[in-house]
């Protein structure tokens, strides 16, 4: 019988296992988590054959390099890397066929920040309140991608996606450019503070991780000092800590926090969020409620 798993050989900087997350369970503490490139880990799956909400690998900056036990078809998107097949040379973007025993090994993002790993049947973790994704913030789910780590791999529910063309996978974004609906506490920041937020004065900070976007520039003013009563927090949330600096919510972020919403970012904006590198413009456009 075919071993459907495979082996970590080398885990990069930060892989974790990644689905559609487990949203709804905000009242208990838990964020929704899931890939934050939501479109590249389901066109990832659709060219292995997979359901869209499969789980994944997702990989930041370095990639990754797994050892299959059992032949799989893998595809591999989201930012572009090299990718390799013992060694040799294989296709970005589309399926393929990996044998048994073969490293594929993903190498760091040429552009962008995280790439995504579908394997036909994906991956088989045991799941948690419905996902099998990775949090960083609670800790549910398993536990970030260590060297020599096992994971299971499902059985096959598709054949692989025949392509005629190579598939137009979106391009990491040259300027950050985030819809903003005003509120509930814009109005603990001054007029000028609103105008400079719609400036040209922000970059995406190297201290973002998967739990928010942490921004570099100028301190926004605030007209209401002190802190909120921790009240809940949702996804592309634009919390304001003391620095001043916009703080973007992304998938692992907290549930509930006492600093001030600005604004709420539109969900569609998210996954250029994701493939944002450090030092990237981000321009916040304020769209009406």
């Amino acid at each position: 019988m075919t071993d459907r798993a495979l082996a970590v050989v080398r885990a990069g900087a930060l892989t974790t296992v990644q689905d559609a997350g487990r949203p709804g369970h905000a009242h208990l503490g838990v964020p929704r988590s899931g890939a934050l490139d939501g479109p590249s880990a389901r066109l990832a799956n659709r060219l292995v054959g997979n359901p869209q909400d499969a789980a994944v690998l997702e990989t930041t900056l370095s990639g990754c390099a797994v050892r299959l036990r059992g032949p799989a078809v893998v595809a591999v998107g989201g930012a572009p890397c090299a990718v390799m097949v013992d060694g040799r040379p294989a296709p970005w973007g589309a399926p393929l066929r990996v044998p048994a025993g073969a490293v594929l090994a993903v190498g760091p993002a040429v552009r962008g920040v995280r790439s995504y790993l579908a394997f036909a049947g994906g991956i088989a973790v045991d799941p948690v309140l419905g996902s099998r994704s990775t949090d960083l913030l609670s800790g549910l789910g398993p536990a970030p991608l260590t060297d020599g780590a096992v994971l299971p791999l499902g059985p096959p529910s598709g054949p692989p996606a025949r392509l005629d063309a190579p598939v137009p996978w979106p391009a990491p974004p040259a300027e950050l450019v985030l819809r903003l609906r005003p509120g509930p506490r814009d109005d603990w920041f001054t007029p000028g503070a609103l105008r400079t937020l719609a400036g040209p004065g922000y970059r995406v900070s190297s201290a973002s991780n998967r739990i928010g976007l942490r921004t570099e520039g100028p301190p926004l003013e605030r007209s209401v000092p002190g802190e909120l009563p921790s009240e809940g927090m949702v996804l592309g949330a634009v919390q304001v800590p003391p620095d001043g600096r916009p703080v973007v919510f992304l998938a692992d972020h907290p549930t509930t926090g006492g600093y001030p919403v600005v604004g709420v970012v539109d969900d569609r904006d998210l996954p250029a969020a994701a493939q944002a590198v450090p030092g990237t413009p981000v321009r916040f456009v304020p769209v009406r409620r």
